[in-house]
């Protein structure tokens, strides 16, 4: 696993979200203090053999070595090699997600569980939340399906009972780009301006280097029809439609994105109460953009919504796009944009050159935010301020924006694009 980029002028302080908020690459660990009560907190991370389990407990470590760190996953070989780079305080633990008793005797002994074992498409049910809720465990998730992440609220009265704390969709997208959001709108709302709609766009280059994991999801998601919001109204359209033409700004440039049916929008929707709520991404090399557009043309939804011919089309496209990754590189870039009622457009820009590394960073920072106690009992997506208030938001995205080479909030467009529209006089929208 390659070494986490951190930077390291950081301090505890309040981000300022309503400035340019950029942070160098660097190779050192934060000076962000974490409570002495976590330091030695044991923490189980599923799929800690894949691209983002892996990540995220090379990021937990680095935040902080003291904590105790259980890596699960299908290759023991590859989870030991992980745990003795890791250093002392990892281990491997043997966890079949599908059985009961296995799961919950691995819970029993640990203060959080980070699930990091995918794809969520198609899964029928919440187990290891389930899981964690009857052995009162902290719980986190990087959940990137609608389904799924509903069918994980549909929980909350047992995690209330059980006074257990759980985020669902706590990874880099969904997850920090649901918490840019929300500062966007609590920004617009302190203003008195009416948030009217809220646009998250996402670019990968190739796969971002995260595996076979990422690549059965996108297929996945293919067979899945839009949805989307306007005006209040919820709509459905046909996945990898709709192109747009995007400014993700310095280091990535304008970059073609297509509608996907991801879990952010509705929780968008329905929590921050913006009527108009859409989501597109994109990838490159660029003929990959239209390969999944002829994927989603000439194969039948259900083909692409049944989990073993996706696995299998993964083992016969994996080598292929393992190739190109490397050409293409793994450069990750978020763009969420906040149109108000008085015609005022607000954006965030989160960009990083390694997805690998990133997601990872960010799932660690909802992961100690549950551990710090800022998450209330129950299940929460990551904007809503009982999943982590306003104050560990700005805690949260500063963690997560570690190692970032472009990471902006609350700025107008023409500030961070490469290339605004002049309107004369100077004037630029």
């Amino acid at each position: 696993m390659p070494p986490l980029s951190l930077p390291l002028n950081l301090k505890w302080t309040p981000l300022n979200l309503k400035a340019t908020a950029t942070y160098p690459a660097t190779n050192k660990v934060p000076d962000l203090p974490l409570p002495e009560k976590i330091r030695n907190s044991r923490i189980l991370v599923l799929g800690g053999t894949g691209r983002v389990g892996g990540s995220t407990a090379v990021a937990l470590s680095n935040f902080c070595p003291d904590l105790q760190l259980l890596v699960a996953g299908r290759n023991r070989e590859k989870a030991e090699a992980l745990t003795a780079k890791l250093g002392g305080n990892s281990s491997f633990a043997r966890v079949d997600i599908d059985d009961v008793n296995s799961l919950e005797t691995a819970l029993k002994s640990v203060d959080l569980v980070v699930h990091a074992a995918g794809p969520f498409q198609q899964a029928e049910r919440c187990s290891v939340l389930e899981a964690a809720i009857n052995t009162k465990t902290a719980y986190v998730d990087v959940c990137d399906d609608t389904n799924y992440s509903w069918r994980a609220k549909s929980l909350m009265n047992r995690a209330l009972a059980a006074n257990v704390p759980a985020i669902t969709t706590g990874g880099i997208y969904p997850g920090v780009s649901n918490v840019m959001a929300a500062e966007l709108v609590r920004a617009a709302n302190e203003s008195n301006d009416k948030p009217e709609r809220l646009r998250f766009y996402y670019y990968t280059a190739g796969t971002g280097g995260a595996g076979p994991t990422i690549l059965a999801t996108s297929f996945l998601l293919l067979g899945e029809e839009v949805v989307a919001y306007n005006k209040g109204e919820k709509i459905t359209m046909k996945p990898y439609s709709g192109m747009l033409n995007v400014d993700f700004g310095k280091g990535i440039g304008k970059r073609d994105v297509y509608l996907l049916n991801l879990p952010e929008v509705r929780s968008a929707h329905e929590i921050l109460g913006v009527p108009t709520v859409s989501a597109r991404f994109g990838t490159a090399p660029f003929f990959w953009n239209w390969g999944m557009e002829a994927m989603t043309n000439l194969l039948p939804p259900e083909f692409l919504r049944d989990r073993n011919r996706v696995r299998s089309l993964v083992q016969l496209f994996d080598p292929f796009v393992r190739a190109l990754d490397v050409l293409a590189g793994e450069r990750v870039s978020m763009r969420v944009d906040l149109e108000c009622a008085s015609g005022r457009n607000t954006i965030g820009i989160f960009s990083h050159r390694r997805l690998s590394v990133s997601v990872g960073i960010a799932t660690a920072a909802f992961a100690l935010a549950v551990l710090e106690g800022s998450t209330q009992p129950g299940v929460w997506f990551p904007e809503e301020p009982e999943g982590l208030p306003v104050e560990a938001r700005e805690v949260l995205l500063k963690r997560a924006s570690q190692g970032t080479f472009n990471f902006v909030m609350n700025r107008s467009p023409w500030m961070v694009e490469t290339d605004p529209k002049e309107f004369g006089l100077g004037i630029y929208l």
